[in-house]
């Protein structure tokens, strides 16, 4: 599946759409601290190694489980930037099943344009996030009986 804004889950397209209308690094910015007081506390509980996003400078954290075979996830960071875009994947992705998650490829993230706006260590770290929401999805994929 591309992720041409039509192919994209409508929650992610309108958050793609967002960021597109946002042509000022500045404003992505702000659009990012936004996402980041939006997102639910995180668990200290949750805060262990299995729920790390490897490959990330900043402490990362994401869960997911599964609600009426929808994923929810939850997620933290120690960066604010960091956290927006945890925030960002989490109101893109939850209440998708975990088969759509994983079908979506990552091209949506070069459509927001952040990738422009962020440094190189932090777009590979936004890659990582959304791979590892991916990977958490498909664990809860399996834990589906069949």
């Amino acid at each position: 599946m591309s992720s041409t804004l039509d192919s994209l889950p409508p929650a992610l397209a309108k958050i793609v759409q967002r960021f597109q209308r946002a042509t000022d690094p500045k404003r992505r910015y702000e659009q990012l601290i936004w996402y980041a007081q939006k997102l639910n506390d995180f668990p200290e509980v949750d805060k262990v190694p299995e729920n790390k996003v490897p490959g990330c400078v900043s402490q990362v954290y994401i869960t997911a489980v599964l609600d009426d075979g929808k994923v929810v996830f939850q997620g933290d960071s120690d960066s604010q930037l960091t956290k927006g875009l945890v925030g960002l994947l989490v109101e893109g992705l939850n209440g998708l099943t975990p088969t759509e998650i994983v079908q979506l490829t990552p091209d949506f993230i070069q459509a927001t344009g952040l990738n422009v706006s962020l440094t190189p260590s932090r777009a590979n770290g936004f890659y990582n996030i959304f791979k590892t929401m991916q990977k958490k999805a498909l664990e809860c994929k399996l834990e589906l009986p069949n």
